[in-house]
């Protein structure tokens, strides 16, 4: 695998590894390509290691860099027992007369890594309404690989720090532990913290395709940060679904979320939801200076207009309102339902969430600003 080609697909896998946590930004991503050329990309092993040694932090790393490895590469291309090996594994030499044998092995490796990547990368842009049961399973896994999560902002409280802005308090405090010499100047600095990430599915019968990924969605936001997650279902009535979705099994999250969800497949009353939400939840602190995503087709059996008000309060207390509809992915679509209409003025970002690449888009403007 070389060229502009091996390029493109090692490339492509620490991005796929970024999203799965793995921080593998674009120092290491440049490391992990010099190490693949100078190991020998057409060795999977090989790639493995030059992968694992340059994109991992932290022991906390090893298990989300194996998981991503295998769902774009594949299982098999993988070293058995990797996590027990302490160093990437020497190259095998060759003997005299083993030109011809070592020349036939080389594409067949790099055929097999590429078709495996290529094919990795078409599921991640399949609708998901579209896939058949052993690719929904793995867009399943890869969703819960997902980690979003808000920007963290400038908190009002303070804390001690060798460099920042003086603290009066904390000064006087020192001088007089020094008996009113003034010893030394305190400084600090604000604490940080992130903000509140509210969810708002739509789980009406037209929203059915794709209820189950977003909720998936859902239960790997509250689990990357559950206690600055909310998660709400939307239909004929609002639902909150967080403390369901606190389980670590996502199935075993879901099965208790749909227990819980009495108006599932329904119809959509969206203003009347949203109204109910801002009432009893929002106003109170929820959707004050969170992000807040509704995802939502749009098919408002309701008042439109009421929708629209709604949101323009949503509007006025939420950080952002970020609007996904899996409808926005398809060729040639406009957003043109009544629902859509009262909606766009209010939206900070509008987005499709049909197929894991757009849901990996999602966490990438959740996380904005």
């Amino acid at each position: 695998m070389t060229g502009a080609d091996g390029t493109a697909v090692l490339v492509g896998f620490a991005r796929a590894a970024r999203e799965a946590g793995v921080p593998a930004e674009a120092q290491r991503t440049q490391a992990m390509l010099a190490a693949a050329d100078a190991l020998g990309p057409a060795d999977p092993a090989a790639l493995y290691w030059a992968g694992r040694l340059t994109l991992c932090a932290e022991p906390d790393d090893l298990p989300r860099y194996d998981a991503a490895f295998a769902r774009y590469f594949g299982a098999a291309a993988a070293p058995r027992r990797a996590r027990t090996r302490t160093g990437p594994p020497r190259r095998p030499s060759v003997g005299f007369g083993a030109d011809e044998a070592g020349t036939d092995a080389e594409p067949t490796a790099t055929l097999t890594v590429r078709v495996s990547a290529s094919a990795a990368e078409t599921l991640r842009h399949r609708d998901v309404a579209a896939l058949t049961d052993t690719e929904r399973a793995e867009v399943r896994r890869l969703i819960a690989l997902l980690a979003p999560a808000t920007a963290p902002r400038p908190s009002r409280r303070y804390r001690p720090a060798p460099r920042g802005e003086l603290d009066p308090a904390g000064t006087v405090r020192e001088m007089l532990r020094a008996g009113g010499e003034p010893v030394r100047l305190a400084r600090r600095t604000r604490r940080v913290r992130s903000r509140r990430l509210v969810l708002l599915i739509d789980v009406s019968g037209s929203m059915a395709p794709y209820s189950d990924a977003l909720l998936r969605f859902a239960h790997a936001a509250v689990r990357r940060r559950p206690t600055r997650t909310e998660v709400f279902t939307v239909g004929t009535r609002l639902t909150r679904v967080t403390p369901a979705l606190r389980a670590r099994d996502p199935d075993v999250a879901l099965t208790h979320a749909g227990r819980a969800i009495p108006d599932w497949r329904g119809g959509t009353r969206l203003g009347e939801t949203l109204r109910a939400f801002l009432d009893r939840w929002g106003q109170r602190g929820t959707a004050r200076q969170a992000v807040v995503v509704l995802a939502s087709d749009g098919w408002e059996r309701g008042d439109p207009a009421l929708l629209g008000e709604q949101l323009a309060r949503l509007s006025r207390l939420a950080y952002r309102v970020v609007w996904v509809n899996p409808h926005a992915g398809r060729v040639g679509y406009q957003p043109l339902t009544g629902g859509m209409v009262a909606a766009l003025p209010h939206l900070d970002a509008f987005v499709a969430g049909h197929s894991l690449a757009a849901l990996t888009e999602l966490v990438g403007v959740i996380g904005d600003g």
